[in-house]
């Protein structure tokens, strides 16, 4: 199958929307259940990586969207050089085809070529999730720690998150973005990333 990765639009929220529902029918597909994927949630973080991070989909040759990752900035400023809240979603009939792996590379790729001014990349994996953090851990995330107990399972069984992080090898932090009285979030990723 070939697929085609683009930046996300606002007019992308219906599909997004589906693709997370499907995904999340899953236990642990998502941190958030099916019921918890609504439209709110998903404007929210199509607004927020326009806003102050990236947003980038997959689709397929009928443009059906069949992979989603985001990241964005958090407030308050000290972590303005920081994007954080990082989700990928594949669709589950086509996981296993180096979709999520491209959108990976994708995104990481843009961010060491458009903003100088982001050092880290955060993300947090489930402990019992041991393919998806060796995945990130072959994109060049580092394992920082965990946070025990924060997670009641589908099995009302505590378990850890793993926080992740990876370096952009392109921050500078003497560019003028990363000046506390910078214009925040100016970026715009072109709409189709070569």
């Amino acid at each position: 199958m070939s697929f085609h990765i683009r930046a996300t639009t606002l007019n992308d929220e219906g599909q997004i929307l589906h693709l997370y529902q499907k995904v999340a029918k899953k236990p642990g597909g998502l941190a958030r259940i099916e019921q918890e994927i609504t439209t709110q949630y998903i404007r929210h973080n199509l607004i927020q990586a326009q806003k102050s991070g990236i947003g980038l989909v997959a689709s397929d040759d009928l443009k059906q969207i069949v992979g989603e990752i985001h990241c964005y900035r958090l407030e308050p400023l000290v972590f303005r050089h920081v994007l954080s809240e990082l989700t990928i979603a594949i669709h589950p009939d086509f996981q296993g085809q180096g979709i999520g792996k491209a959108l990976f590379q994708t995104l990481l790729k843009q961010i060491e070529t458009h903003f100088p001014d982001v050092f880290r990349v955060e993300l947090i994996a489930r402990e019992s999730n041991q393919k998806a953090i060796l995945f990130y851990q072959q994109l060049g995330f580092i394992t920082e720690g965990k946070m025990h107990g924060r997670i009641l399972n589908h099995h009302h069984q505590l378990e850890a998150d793993v926080m992740m992080a990876w370096f952009n090898a392109s921050f500078s932090p003497n560019n003028p973005a990363v000046a506390i009285d910078a214009v925040p979030f100016a970026y715009r990723m072109e709409s189709n990333p070569k």
